[in-house]
């Protein structure tokens, strides 16, 4: 029953919180921190939104805390040493955490349990599930072994899921047991923390735990025509609930719960996409070299193409395929992606500029706001047919069929490539195939005010199957 610390990580929200329930119920005062991670925030450029993002999110979390009587300390610094520090100052006789999945952050806490081991006096290091429905080997095929491929995955998930995997892990009735205040210290400016502020206001995304409550209750309303309205980019289809997911500020049960307690078939297409995060979190854990290699070894030979400037238009979202174009310019405008655009600009950059997917997770990367390492890393392997695809290597997107089919009226690109305003719908999608005269009329010259399409989509096409093709004629033949 003596003092525990709770280190609060990619789960800002005071609700349903495995971490805090578990410490509350065990110890008779409980302290509450959040680090910002020096040596996850150096690297970031100056005006990161994700750093303001979780500034907000922790901000809530303080409020939420007084509120309940208790404190959030926030430090900044290397957690590998303002963690146990903290613990020792508190007389803490253990650090409860929820578990992260990312190698880096495995090696982290690894780091940060010994040096608990190791102080004097000592402290128990505790992590529980709390981001994922499933963990690590808890979904396994009939042998024993991971799943590599998501439909058998899926199935097998709702076969073992019971009731009790939803049920969310209360805090409030136990909440006498956090520590009061120690002090009025302010939480930090982005100023304090080295970055300036960035325009997340202006885009109108909500933050914080009510943030994603409010969001939350909009998508219910149009939850039954998820199935239907997901696919399409100018339709507000999607849940836009993946930043808060992916920082912890909703609950994955809270979600999963109301998907699978409401049943339908847009509710439980959105359960299968829960499923999938999960799916990868499960794949990143079982192989960790997916982290910087290919899930399928075989591919780690694939020769891809060196092309500065193609990938240049490609981040820049001036490829002369409206649809590609207008995706790239929604990540640098808004730092997110609609999900059917994610596999299309990936789908073009690994098999029609044939560059390397490993150049486009980096960019993914860096842009988006629900940045997700499991996540990123096994779409874009799922597109360049490198990881957990049950469909052969000569699945290519076709960037223009594509657009037709799920921008039809060509209302998402005018939106983010205004110089296609004036186009016709008829060309919208292939602005290059209008005629001088055609394209004067509606007011844009290709290759002048738009872009030439800087490949040819047969002629890529046909080398990106020669480049898989001589991989797998490398292959053993398997009888």
């Amino acid at each position: 029953m003596s003092a525990a610390l709770v280190w609060f990580r990619r789960d800002l929200r005071v609700h349903d919180h495995a971490a805090l329930h578990h410490a509350l119920t065990t110890h008779a005062q409980v302290h509450c921190v959040f680090v910002f991670d020096t040596t996850i925030l150096g690297p970031l450029p100056r005006r990161d939104r994700r750093v303001e993002f979780i500034l907000r999110a922790v901000e809530e979390v303080s409020a939420a805390l007084h509120a309940m009587g208790g404190d959030l300390i926030v430090r900044h610094g290397d957690p590998r040493v303002e963690i146990p520090r903290l613990a020792q100052e508190l007389g803490a006789g253990a650090v409860y955490a929820n578990r992260d999945y990312d190698p880096a952050a495995i090696a982290r806490d690894e780091d940060v349990k010994r040096r608990l081991n190791d102080g004097n006096p000592a402290a128990d290091y505790f992590d529980f599930k709390d981001q994922v429905i499933f963990e690590r080997a808890d979904v396994m095929t009939q042998g024993g072994t991971p799943f590599s491929v998501f439909t058998p995955y899926k199935n097998a998930w709702l076969k073992r899921l019971d009731p009790a995997d939803l049920q969310p892990w209360p805090v409030e009735e136990c909440a006498a047991r956090l520590a009061p205040p120690r002090d009025d210290e302010p939480l930090p400016t982005l100023q304090q923390l080295g970055f300036q502020v960035t325009d997340l206001a202006e885009l109108r995304l909500p933050t914080g735990m009510s943030g994603a409550q409010a969001l939350f209750r909009d998508f219910i309303e149009r939850i039954d025509d998820y199935a239907a309205t997901r696919n399409f980019p100018a339709i507000k289809g999607c849940s836009y609930l993946s930043a808060h997911l992916r920082f912890g500020t909703i609950s994955i049960r809270q979600l999963a719960a109301h998907a699978h307690g409401q049943g339908g078939r847009g509710a439980e297409t959105w359960l299968s996409e829960l499923i999938w995060r999960d799916f990868y979190h499960a794949i990143l854990w079982h192989h960790p070299r997916v982290a910087t290699q290919c899930f399928k070894p075989a591919f780690d030979a694939l020769r891809w193409d060196d092309a500065p400037d193609l990938f240049a238009a490609w981040c820049a979202g001036r490829t002369g395929y409206p649809l590609v174009d207008a995706a790239m310019r929604q990540l640098t405008h808004s730092g997110w992606m609609h999900n059917r655009l994610r596999m299309v600009t990936a789908s073009f950059l690994t098999k029609d500029l044939g560059l390397n997917w490993r150049q486009g997770e980096a960019w993914f990367a860096e842009k988006l706001l629900d940045f997700d390492l499991a996540a990123n890393n096994g779409g874009w392997q799922w597109a360049a047919s490198t990881g957990c695809d049950a469909q052969p290597w000569f699945r290519i997107f076709n960037p223009v069929t594509q657009s037709e089919k799920f921008d039809t009226e060509g209302r998402f690109i005018r939106r983010y490539v205004p110089e296609l305003t004036g186009v016709p719908q008829k060309f919208i999608h292939a602005p290059w195939k209008m005629s001088p005269a055609e394209q004067a009329a509606c007011g844009v010259r290709i290759g002048r005010d738009y872009p030439s399409p800087v490949v040819d989509h047969a002629v890529a096409r046909t080398r990106t199957l020669a480049r898989f093709k001589a991989i797998q004629d490398r292959l053993p033949v398997v009888s």
